[in-house]
């Protein structure tokens, strides 16, 4: 059972991997090519309806066709790796065609010409050309290039913000409107407790995962 107090303390025990962590994400978002940022797009792709850990295995079986492998070789590299070889395969294409079409690749210009971070993540989460990426993943990914703010709402931020008595219910959110709501409930907790917002994410996720994962 996750408390305010258990926070306290393992946020003193994780701070200096979490904050090595974030730094990590940074200097992706700062140096990071763009086949490097698609990487990681591919990478939250993977991770939805899955595991991270499946979600990492799954993008380095292909880190080297990434960018201009087919279908077919996609599929056959993920297969015995990732549960949904075939459906994730086919939504790598779609958005590496997508993004390649619309604006030559070029995820880093396309990302920063937004100033409002909420229509930053809201083009990618409501994108029907950016295959697999709802809210949280689009968050996922976004954290993952360095940008600041966004909260992964998985099952276990959930089930954390549910046995801290922010919710009512454990059941992620199903849409903006309630994903919203719950990353502002969250983000009152952590000004309210005095803890940076993408250190807690960090911290909740790895209180229920034990691991500090992308």
């Amino acid at each position: 059972m996750i408390t305010l107090s258990s926070i306290r303390s393992n946020h003193k025990l994780k701070r200096k991997e979490i904050k090595s962590r974030l730094k990590e994400f940074e200097k992706i978002g700062k140096n990071a090519g763009n086949e490097k940022l698609f990487e990681e797009m591919a990478l939250c792709i993977f991770t939805a309806g899955a595991s991270a850990k499946m979600g990492i295995n799954a993008v380095n079986s292909i880190k080297d066709i990434l960018a201009h492998g087919s279908l077919a070789e996609l599929k056959k590299r993920l297969r015995g790796v990732y549960r949904f070889p075939n459906a994730r395969a086919g939504y790598i294409i779609h958005t590496r065609n997508y993004l390649t079409r619309e604006f030559d690749m070029n995820l880093r210009k396309l990302l920063l010409s937004f100033n409002n971070p909420i229509e930053r993540r809201s083009f990618i989460a409501k994108n029907k050309d950016i295959k697999g990426l709802g809210f949280k993943e689009s968050s996922h990914f976004l954290r993952n290039i360095g940008f600041k703010g966004y909260g992964i709402l998985d099952k276990h931020i959930v089930n954390c913000m549910y046995e801290l008595n922010l919710i009512k219910t454990n059941k992620p959110p199903t849409n903006e409107k309630s994903y919203l709501e719950l990353e502002d409930r969250l983000k009152e907790f952590s000004q309210k407790n005095n803890l940076d917002f993408d250190e807690l994410d960090l911290l909740l996720w790895s209180e229920k995962t034990g691991v500090i994962l992308k």
